[in-house]
């Protein structure tokens, strides 16, 4: 076994997760799964592309044998954290989820939850203009709408668009005068997004509640049963300080120390 923590990333809390361990003399690989054409690159060594299922995940676990993983992908990622647990799980790896909380309705938002991208698009189906910004994957649920829709992605989508869809290809973040100016400048009537959670993507709830405009918000998968779930970055680095400090996961119980 080597003292090594794999972080399973893409995310703002995977890239200060492995600053913090890099900082503090922690092996670590991360793992991004190239879903986006120009990703930000953590710190420490990093790894593109998928392990090939919960199947080629344990295999690569069995082989490489890391102190520890850290699923830290985005909330929506719900296969490779259903992956992550069954290759731990299988493998006995220690396994901690990285999750940031959800947003939380405020004084004069006006919030509808759904369980779906189809039930988000059903919910619209009668709206005047729809921004859309739940990433470029899942987009054909929405592909039905008759209406005007504005969808917003980083990385030009695969699936087939509405009718009358408006494609911005832009990256986060956005100031709450930049959601303002969209929205205002494409008549935006109703906004759908995803429960992502965080500061980075929430400046768009803002400019819905100044506006008065409804959002529908796809609500998480749940992570897998068992699983530690933390909510920070200090979090899941206390996490993997205390298997340094016991030598958790080791088969000797040796003091993982560097």
């Amino acid at each position: 076994m080597t003292d090594r923590v794999l972080v399973l990333g893409g995310t703002g809390e995977a890239r200060a997760l492995a600053a913090a361990l890099v900082a503090d003399g922690v092996d670590v690989l991360s793992s991004l799964a190239g879903r986006v054409a120009d990703p930000r690159l953590p710190q420490g060594e990093v790894r593109v592309g998928g392990f090939g299922g919960a199947d080629g995940l344990a295999a690569w676990l069995a082989g490489h044998r890391p102190r520890a993983v850290v699923d830290a992908t985005h909330p929506f990622a719900a296969r490779i954290t259903a992956n992550a647990a069954a290759a731990a799980a299988r493998t006995g790896t220690p396994l901690l989820r990285l999750q940031r909380p959800g947003w939380t309705p405020g004084s004069g938002d006006r919030w509808t939850y759904v369980d779906s991208l189809p039930a988000a698009a059903e919910a619209v189906r009668d709206a005047g203009s729809v921004l859309l910004t739940t990433g470029r994957q899942g987009v054909g649920a929405f592909a039905g709408l008759t209406g005007r829709v504005v969808v917003r992605c980083v990385d030009p989508p695969d699936e087939p668009l509405p009718a009358g869809a408006v494609l911005l290809l832009a990256r986060g973040p956005f100031t709450v005068a930049d959601e303002l100016a969209l929205m205002r400048a494409h008549g935006v009537d109703v906004v759908v997004t995803k429960d992502s959670g965080g500061a980075m993507t929430e400046a768009k709830l803002a400019a819905a509640r100044q506006l008065g405009l409804p959002v529908v918000l796809v609500r998480r998968p749940p992570v897998p049963g068992g699983v530690e779930v933390v909510a920070t970055v200090a979090e899941a680095l206390g996490w993997t300080n205390r298997l340094r400090r016991t030598g958790a996961g080791t088969e000797t119980g040796s003091s993982w120390t560097r």
